[in-house]
């Protein structure tokens, strides 16, 4: 089953595997849980995929995300039943590191402002001086993984950046590689012209930015959330933009999505948003969807999948 559309790519290389390949009617978890019970596998995208899914899935061996996060699907669940779940960890990397690129020279030279102001018959905008230089400017990267890493790499590259990082499960060796150097989370915060958040949603990294990290940043400093919603608290972002703490933010992803009318961000002129839309460019949903087939083909056939991220819960639990 594949829960929401997907790129053709990946529904060929199931067909052409000899798997039947069925869409659900609707998203909806009572939905999908009422037409999953003859399925073997399935490729969720950003849909929850829950304990009551899984429960009336008797024959599912495998759950492919389309994309890295797993946050959406009840892995616990799924870990007890002795169902596999597989991600596509290098499929988006790319994709997502351009897009923090673009946030931060949209923030820089404030394009979303500029353009407006231009629009509007603001010609004298042009005075103010308030658009920035990236170059030599210090970027803080919270979460040193594949995307936090391209990231590092672009800016360094491009724009002489210096980078800090906080990510207490990467390796000095690691950092030293890259030219980056690990500090405390208070200290890059401090420190830091440009903060993104590369991290997973976890109990550890949920509402990791909040009142008290906001204000340790500098006004002149920009924050920018590439990974989930809720490892920010946006009341306090909003706070921070209103009241000056920052000069500015970005984010692609929110708590609710899509979010409700009154979202405060939606009034706000100084965050930049966009529709958790970086991983999609044309590229990425194609290798996303060739990822997400392959780690289904993979288990169905017998074989290890290449990318599992429960294998722990599953030796807990005594299924492999």
């Amino acid at each position: 089953m594949i829960v929401q559309p997907i790129h053709e790519n990946g529904v060929k290389m199931l067909l052409n595997a000899g798997f039947e390949v069925v869409q659900a009617s609707n998203p909806e978890p009572s939905v999908v849980a009422r037409e999953i019970s003859d399925c073997d596998g399935v490729i969720v995208r950003t849909a929850l995929f829950t304990a009551e899914i899984i429960r009336n899935a008797p024959k599912l061996k495998v759950i492919a995300r389309h994309g890295v996060g797993v946050d959406n699907i009840d892995v616990e669940e799924a870990s007890k039943h002795g169902i596999y779940v597989v991600n596509t960890p290098n499929a988006n990397a790319l994709s997502v590191a351009e897009a923090t690129v673009a946030f931060i020279l949209a923030l820089a030279k404030q394009l979303k402002q500029m353009d407006a102001a231009t629009r509007r018959g603001d010609f004298k905008i042009r005075d103010l001086f308030s658009t920035m230089d990236v170059d030599g400017k210090t970027l803080g990267i919270i979460g040193l993984g594949r995307i936090g890493s391209l990231v590092a790499k672009k800016c360094q590259a491009a724009f002489s950046m210096k980078v800090l990082a906080y990510d207490p499960y990467i390796d000095t060796s690691r950092a030293l590689e890259l030219g980056v150097e690990l500090t405390s989370l208070d200290r890059l915060l401090k420190e830091a012209d440009f903060v993104t958040i590369h991290v997973p949603l976890t109990t550890e990294t949920k509402n990791m930015i909040g009142e008290a990290q906001l204000k340790l940043m500098k006004p002149t400093a920009y924050i920018i959330n590439m990974a989930r919603g809720p490892i920010w608290d946006e009341y306090a972002v909003v706070k921070a933009l209103n009241e000056g703490w920052i000069a500015g933010a970005a984010t692609d992803v929110f708590v609710e999505e899509p979010p409700k009318n009154d979202h405060p961000f939606l009034k706000c002129e100084k965050i930049l948003l966009t529709p958790h839309n970086s991983a999609l460019t044309k590229e990425c949903v194609i290798r996303m969807a060739e990822g997400a087939a392959q780690g289904v083909i993979e288990v169905l056939t017998g074989k290890k999948p290449s990318f599992p991220v429960n294998l722990d819960l599953l030796r807990k639990y005594g299924k492999i």
